[in-house]
């Protein structure tokens, strides 16, 4: 599967040909897609596709990855944990990022600081990690949990080109 990802710090345009965003629609339909299938797709040699890739990937703008389905791996409880926070926000977010149980994690402007995304086995496992990993951080003032009873819609990709 394929995740489009930015790289931490100020946000950087970059400019898509429509040869790259071709690339990368390819890759979003199947993320295990041979270059030379691509190159028939799109009209580009096996090998230019391949050149395109290496840059993509190598600026940070694209991440080929393979995204597990967390019901199938044995986590069933999920959910959606909201943080109200003092002190450094880059800091808190990167020590979240660090806990095996969390997927996801976002700064935001509003009600809440910090929203991070968790995959539990089950709701012991969740109360385990709010009350002994997230809760005790410093900084963390107040958490809002909203556990998903299920789910509509999950996409590969993170930012559309």
């Amino acid at each position: 599967m394929l995740a489009m990802a930015r790289r931490p710090g100020p946000p950087s345009h970059v400019q898509l040909d429509e040869v790259s965003r071709a690339i990368i629609d390819q890759l979003k339909q199947d993320g295990r897609r041979s270059y030379a299938a691509i190159g028939k797709a799109i009209g580009l040699s096996e090998a230019a596709v391949r050149q395109r890739v290496q840059r993509l990937t190598d600026s940070g703008l694209v991440q080929i990855v393979a995204l597990t389905d967390p019901l199938q791996v044995g986590l069933t409880r999920q959910a959606m944990v909201a943080l109200r926070a003092d002190g450094d926000l880059a800091a808190l977010a990167a020590t979240l990022a660090d806990l095996p149980e969390v997927d996801y994690v976002v700064v935001t402007a509003g009600s809440f600081d910090v929203l991070v995304e968790v995959a539990c086995e089950n709701d012991d496992h969740l109360l385990r990690l709010l009350n002994g990993s997230i809760r005790t951080l410093p900084g963390v003032r107040e958490t809002e949990t909203f556990v998903y009873l299920g789910a509509h819609k999950r996409s590969s990709h993170r930012v559309s080109v």
